[in-house]
């Protein structure tokens, strides 16, 4: 396949990653984008695809939260340009929209324009809003969660519409759970900001794990070289990525190693008790670097960066009296998944609403 310019001026501005670079990976993967990006990333060569950088992202981000936090809905409706994004009239649409897709249950976008607003079908009211703000609008998604009487839910949306999140979590009690809805909005601010792509390293496919383990190491490999040339200190090369990564057998090796290094150092038996669980803990900082980017229970958090989210809910939990699981985790950024090189918004705006 030939390689274009244009392909690697793509790819190049897509990860970062010299010219000649990008030629060479997309003439080994015949031209396949997203093999090229593999093959730079386990080069240490690239960064993951910016896909953000391309968003089709005008429009706004809007979340719904009931009073007794039970419910929460989120939803994201797009607009041609930014200035009808900041439309009043447009911004009150938005928040009508989200809270009838609540308090009618509606669960799909077929559901929500044969659904009735004021009297009115909601596909009628929405060509009439589309009529009136003059430009093209789709609601594009949206999604709900619900808490029973032990639960809570709760969300956030940042200040200019562009990322909301929902956030649900299961409690040991209904009064613990009374108790958690505040704190499980400031982890919703947390999430706006961090993007964890999930919750748990449980979440997370053993097969992409190890795919950006190889990306990882090589990053760190290829940062070490230019450290080494500048007479800096060299990043820790880990021996894993994820929690999902390190089982028993990988537990008991790293606490041999642990043993061993307190008995060179001389450090006598009687006290390494009470060494072995920070050094444990320091092995698992150091090992689950994908955990910390990816996972929102990995991550540290904004408001104490010397704690985990997991530590952070542990510690509340205690705090509230009873067991805090977070649950359900949704996050929308405002124009995740379109292109604006690719995408023609008119069309999906057609496509959409017929």
């Amino acid at each position: 396949m030939e390689i274009t310019a244009q392909m690697v001026k793509e790819l190049r501005e897509s990860t970062g990653a010299g010219m000649m670079d990008c030629k060479k990976a997309l003439g080994e993967a015949n031209g396949d984008m997203e093999k090229a990006v593999d093959i730079l990333r386990e080069k240490g060569l690239g960064q993951a695809a910016k896909k953000a950088d391309r968003l089709a992202s005008e429009g706004l981000v809007s979340v719904e939260v009931c009073s007794k936090c039970k419910k929460a809905t989120i939803s994201e409706i797009n607009s041609e340009t930014d200035f009808v994004a900041r439309n009043p009239q447009f911004q009150v649409l938005a928040k009508d929209a989200t809270a009838h897709i609540q308090s009618s249950g509606i669960a799909t976008v077929e559901e929500l324009n044969a659904s009735t607003l004021n009297g009115v079908k909601f596909e009628d009211y929405f060509k009439t809003q589309i009529a009136t703000i003059g430009e093209n609008l789709v609601v594009r998604r949206f999604e709900t969660i619900s808490a029973d009487d032990k639960g809570v839910v709760n969300g956030y949306v940042h200040s200019n519409g562009r990322v909301g999140v929902l956030i649900g979590a299961a409690c040991e009690s209904a009064e613990v759970a009374n108790k958690a809805a505040e704190f499980i909005r400031n982890l919703c601010m947390h999430a706006a900001a961090m993007k964890p792509s999930v919750i748990s390293y449980k979440d997370l496919d053993k097969e992409f794990v190890e795919k950006e383990f190889i990306a990882l190491r090589a990053e760190l490999e290829k940062d070490n070289e230019e450290l080494k040339r500048l007479g800096k200190p060299l990043h820790h090369i880990p021996e894993y990525a994820s929690r999902c990564q390190i089982g028993e057998a990988e537990l008991a090796k790293a606490t041999k190693a642990i043993e061993e290094e307190l008995k060179a150092e001389g450090k006598p038996e009687k006290i390494w008790d009470k060494i072995i669980p920070g050094k444990i803990e320091r092995f698992y900082a150091d090992n689950t670097v994908l955990d910390q980017r990816l996972t929102l229970l990995g991550q540290f958090y904004v408001m104490d960066d010397k704690k985990t989210i997991e530590q952070v809910i542990e510690e509340k939990s205690k705090e509230l009296g009873g067991k805090i699981e977070i649950v359900k985790y949704v996050r929308f950024e405002l124009g995740e998944g379109l292109e604006k090189k690719v995408d023609d918004f008119a069309a999906e705006v057609a496509a959409q609403i017929g």
